[in-house]
């Protein structure tokens, strides 16, 4: 015994020694009432020092774990309502095991189901992976960071490690109020809730205004988020897809949609800018036209607010909420988790008052509130600055990446119709005859990884010669080469179809 005790890593030797030898007695190993070595015996069995083990001791007598006996030494505790392993005899409880994935309901086995990135793409070590359309993080300019958590936590540190408000951190909630106000939102009648990122905040309200008496009905852009397409399947919405244009979603399927209807869609999903997959920015035309169907069919809209400022070019165009003026239709989520760190996992939800009272209540139910700390240090980084000089750097960087892989798109795949107007990714679509997902195993033998457009549609075998080629994270040297690769590997396709 005690031979298999090995240090590692930096934590304290004291605590590593308490919490083997608070395995053992959880193993059985060391039985109740069973005396300890002694200090000075512990710390040549475990080469470590005396006052070290000494240490290790007293913890485990905080734990509850040991017990001592002035003048005698230290004894394992006795351990109350634990079952230890049976070892060999008869008289040991029996195991207990229970048949889980029996017993899971139809929720979590759709989320199993539809959980993409558990079954998604893996490329060999060192593969060019152009799946993420996260931030670049050699970007992050953490001295400021740093600088903005010193700041919050030397004004009122001892609050922020305290239970928060289901709410949110009122300092962001008034700063982020004004940020919206600033993109032309009239905020009259209108609250707003954080939430852990844009995925609480959308399952949240999809939980409010799912129909309880039968399924729900969605509309949205065809292709769209898969996040998106995932929750509202596990909300038990039916999805209907518009398809898109070069400017935004078809306005006539859309109205043909609404004059058909039998059944009251409950709400539309929209990403009117840098729309995730293909990046479009609907135009100012559709924007009108759409909110004027959402108002005639009184359909509430569910805005994403998606990566808004990666504008790399062209005017600004307001947010659907803003087009909505007084009126209470829209609901904005927004975060700035494809701009700023989205290890901060936090968002925001705008909208009518009554219905943000009541999101508050089902949030509070949830998760109780969103890390204060985490809300804390986001709202001293936006007030010292930060986040103007940071946005301009960013852009800057992926404006000049965004034009370097739409070069290299045009070079290497003439076939592919591109579709991006800004944000972290392209959209290609192909020629009928090629299938994203045979291209994407034929570029992977290849070393080249990226992510099939088909996930992104509503129906199953829709957008197969579709793909989406994430830049933010790929370096200039990979972005050609893994363009080139892909663009082989294509013609080889479109070649065999001949």
């Amino acid at each position: 015994m005690f031979q298999d005790f090995k240090l590692v890593g930096d934590r304290p030797v004291a605590i590593q020694v308490k919490e083997y030898v608070k395995r053992l007695i959880i193993k059985g190993a060391l039985q109740a009432d069973q005396r300890l070595p002694s200090t000075r015996e512990m710390s040549g069995l475990l080469q470590v020092s005396r006052n070290t083990v000494i240490a290790a001791y007293e913890g485990l007598e905080d734990d509850g774990f040991a017990y001592a006996i002035p003048g005698k030494g230290s004894y394992v505790a006795a351990m109350v309502g634990h079952l230890a392993a049976e070892n060999g005899g008869t008289d040991g409880p029996a195991v207990w095991q229970i048949d889980w994935k029996a017993r899971m309901n139809e929720y979590a086995v759709s989320a199993v189901e539809l959980d993409r990135i558990k079954q998604g793409i893996r490329g060999k070590k060192g593969a060019i992976s152009f799946t993420s359309i996260a931030p670049d993080e050699h970007l992050f300019d953490l001295g400021d960071v740093r600088r903005a958590f010193m700041d919050r936590m030397a004004i009122e540190g001892q609050v922020l490690l305290n239970y928060g408000y289901a709410k949110g951190y009122k300092p962001l909630i008034d700063y982020l109020m004004r940020y919206m106000e600033n993109k032309g939102v009239d905020l009259s009648g209108k609250d707003m809730l954080i939430t852990g990122g844009f995925t609480e905040g959308f399952d949240i309200v999809l939980s409010a205004l799912r129909p309880s008496a039968r399924r729900g009905a969605a509309i949205c852009e065809n292709p769209t988020h898969h996040t998106a397409i995932k929750n509202l399947k596990l909300q038990g919405f039916e999805i209907t897809g518009i398809p898109m244009e070069r400017d935004g979603m078809d306005v006539e399927r859309l109205e043909a949609v609404l004059q058909k209807q039998t059944n009251r869609f409950d709400l539309a999903y929209l990403t009117p800018s840098y729309h995730n997959p293909t990046g479009i920015v609907m135009s100012p035309a559709k924007r009108s036209a759409v909110m004027k169907l959402m108002m005639r069919y009184q359909i509430p809209v569910i805005e994403d607010g998606f990566n808004e400022e990666l504008r790399y070019s062209g005017a600004h165009v307001a947010p659907l909420i803003a087009t909505a003026g007084q009126g209470n239709g829209v609901i904005y989520i927004g975060s700035f988790s494809k701009v700023l760190f989205p290890g901060l996992r936090v968002g925001w939800v705008l909208g009518d008052r009554a219905l943000i009272d009541t999101l508050e209540s089902i949030k509070r139910a949830r998760t109780i509130h969103t890390s204060t700390i985490d809300q804390s240090i986001l709202y001293q980084y936006l007030l010292n600055g930060n986040f103007d000089k940071y946005v301009k750097k960013a852009r800057t960087e992926y404006k000049r990446k965004y034009e370097l892989t739409k070069a290299c798109c045009e070079a290497h795949l003439p076939e592919a119709q591109l579709s991006g107007d800004g944000g972290l990714h392209l959209f290609l679509t192909f020629p009928t005859g090629v299938n994203t997902r045979q291209l994407l195993e034929a570029c992977t033998e290849q070393g080249v990884i990226f992510t099939p457009g088909d996930k992104f549609f509503i129906q199953e075998g829709e957008g197969t010669n579709t793909l989406r080629l994430g830049f933010s994270r790929v370096t200039d040297e990979n972005i050609e080469r893994g363009i080139r690769i892909i663009g082989q590997q294509a013609r080889s396709f479109l070649k065999a179809k001949r």
